[in-house]
């Protein structure tokens, strides 16, 4: 066995060892397999000689490579605990191109701001984590993170670049491409963050209520009802403030109104409308399943985040005034403003609201760091960039952003959402078929991807008079009327399955509407299931993977059972329902 080891031994060391990387170059520059590495660069780039910070990085070789993608799935945060998402989401486009990931200076693993116990929704302990940092606060931003990705390049020995952003990512990639256009040869942006006229990230909030307008605008039952569906949700808000509400609180009106999330699109404006009308139960159910308060925020990195959005952002103050001043020029702007009409900041925040609104108040700001220069000639390298109707930013507003890169190609999502290229939805794999095509041939094939898979509903029906008859011929109009509900009982729990739900996933059960008991689990099982007051519905509900619904179900009301059996598309713009109801065929 030691005449083994010493023969392996000596094998290994007559074998011609790894070639050393060319003078210059980091040791990753000759990996052959996954390298994770580290280089120092300035804290300030316009003074080489100031202190020395370490950047984080790993370059994943691929075989036979044609050139190298550079990734960053956004935050801001640390990069590289998202490389295995980022793998996925790339996909074939890694068999022929390497992947870099950095982290960005103050997260991670490259150099981390550290600012134990500070929490944002508390604006002292932002106040002292500045203090604790210092000056040097000021230097981390994407314009000196641009520069870092760029040392890496060279210290690699990479030639031209693709760059994939999503979130804030995008911002980190267009500071790239505005310095070092040379070193990239496309670039893809997924939720792209805007940037304004003085090259800073604009940080408006928004309630965003013209959301509202546009589903239940897409719906003939929701725009049956009265006036606008922003109309509907300003007066909500009203009454709410007029009478509170415990179960349904101002916090979870916010979160309500927000349509990105399928099941809320689908149901708010008419659960809105219902609430206004004497009909609590369709809101306070939404309500229960949503946060009553704010999570909190408080990762080990929440100083390198609070750096990088202070310093690379604009706001409603002057970015040199002193802490006092700025809060009160953001008092004066959100009393005058109102930008999130209809709701208040002390809506969300009980103290300090404003301050908690505008983390940067107590952040400063003095070094002139926008992630765009403004009056310099951008590069015409091909840009895709993909805008979700529901995004934090609407596709016109990205569009318009985008204008200053003369070769960039803006493609809106309609009903699209945040990160939409790293969804487990069929529009998130639709998404990921853009990127990669664009990332391998450079050229921007528009899939007409979408995310509406859902149509708003209009009411919701106290009891079965309030239904309308399904328009089955071949029943009786009672007995139509008696099918209607029982669909619209199942199609109500299904809506809760839907890919683009995200409250809703991974929730064992939830109460029916008007009573009993829905339990989600390889089926979907109704149990008493009251939709309507005079109904009960039991049975179950199997999804197939592609979204097709089939139902067994018991329908009971006034001591009679019935037998129904549905099928139908669940998650579809257009809900064409089949079946049987007490073994009579219907379409």
């Amino acid at each position: 066995m030691i005449a083994k080891t010493l023969g392996l031994a000596l094998a290994a060391a007559l074998l011609p060892a790894a070639p050393p990387p060319p003078t210059g170059l980091h040791e990753c520059a000759t990996a052959t397999t996954r390298c994770d590495g580290s280089i120092e660069v300035p804290l300030n780039w316009e003074s080489p000689s100031s202190e020395r910070i370490s950047v984080a990085f790993t370059f994943i070789p691929a075989k036979n490579a044609d050139g190298t993608v550079a990734a960053n799935r956004g935050g801001p945060q640390p990069a590289l605990p998202e490389i295995p998402t980022i793998q996925q989401v790339l996909g074939p486009v890694l068999d022929r191109k390497n992947l870099l990931v950095m982290d960005p200076r103050g997260m991670g693993k490259s150099s981390p701001l550290l600012c134990p116990g500070a929490d944002p929704f508390k604006p002292a302990t932002i106040a002292a984590c500045a203090r604790s940092v210092g000056p040097r606060g000021a230097y981390f931003t994407a314009d000196q993170a641009s520069h870092d990705l760029d040392a890496v390049r060279r210290a690699l020995g990479l030639g031209k670049m693709s760059y994939f952003g999503n979130s804030y990512g995008t911002l980190y990639a267009q500071a790239y491409a505005a310095r070092y256009p040379d070193s990239l040869d496309a670039v893809f942006l997924d939720s792209s963050m805007v940037i304004g006229g003085d090259g800073y990230v604009d940080r408006r909030f928004d309630a965003r209520l013209d959301y509202l307008d546009l589903v239940c605008g897409r719906s003939k039952a929701c725009d049956a009802l009265p006036g606008e569906a922003s109309g509907t949700w300003t007066r909500l808000v009203d009454r709410l403030r007029k009478r509170p509400d415990p179960e349904v609180t101002l916090h979870q009106a916010l979160t309500l109104r927000e349509p990105a999330e399928a099941v809320l699109g689908r149901e708010n404006v008419a659960a809105a409308h219902a609430y206004l009308n004497g009909d609590p139960a369709p809101l306070r159910r939404l309500a229960r399943l949503t946060p009553n308060a704010i999570p909190p925020f408080d990762p080990p990195w929440l100083a390198g985040h609070v750096a990088f959005r202070c310093g690379d952002g604009s706001f409603p103050f002057d970015r040199l005034a002193s802490a006092a001043e700025r809060q009160a020029q953001a008092e004066r702007h959100y009393e005058r403003e109102r930008p999130m009409a209809p709701f208040r900041p002390t809506d969300v925040f009980a103290t300090d609201a404003i301050a908690a609104q505008e983390w940067c108040v107590n952040w400063p700001t003095p070094r002139h760091s926008p992630p765009l220069p403004r009056g310099k000639a951008l590069p015409s390298l091909p840009i895709l960039v993909v805008a979700g109707d529901f995004d934090v930013e609407r596709p016109a507003e990205v569009a318009r952003s985008l204008r200053v890169f003369p070769n960039a190609t803006v493609i809106r999502i309609p009903f699209g959402i945040h990160a939409q290229s790293f969804l487990p939805s069929p529009m998130g794999e639709c998404i990921r078929g853009m990127l990669r095509t664009f990332l391998t041939t450079k050229r921007v094939v528009d899939q007409k991807c979408a995310g509406e898979n859902y149509r708003a509903v209009g009411a919701f029906p106290r009891e079965l008079r309030d239904v309308a008859p399904h328009p089955a011929g071949e029943l009786s109009p009672s007995r139509r009327r008696i099918l209607a509900a029982a669909f619209a009982t199942a199609a109500d729990a299904t809506a809760r399955r839907n890919p683009h739900a995200f409250y809703y996933f991974g929730r064992p059960s939830e109460p029916g509407l008007r009573g009993g008991q829905v339990t989600f689990g390889q089926d979907i099982t109704l149990d008493g299931v009251r939709f309507v007051r005079d109904l009960k519905v039991s049975g179950r509900v199997a999804l197939t993977p592609d979204g097709h619904a089939n139902a067994t179900l018991t329908a009971e009301t006034g001591g009679r059972t019935h037998e129904v059996t549905l099928s139908w598309t669940a998650f579809s713009t257009r809900q064409s329902v089949s079946g049987t109801f007490d073994g009579a065929p219907f379409e």
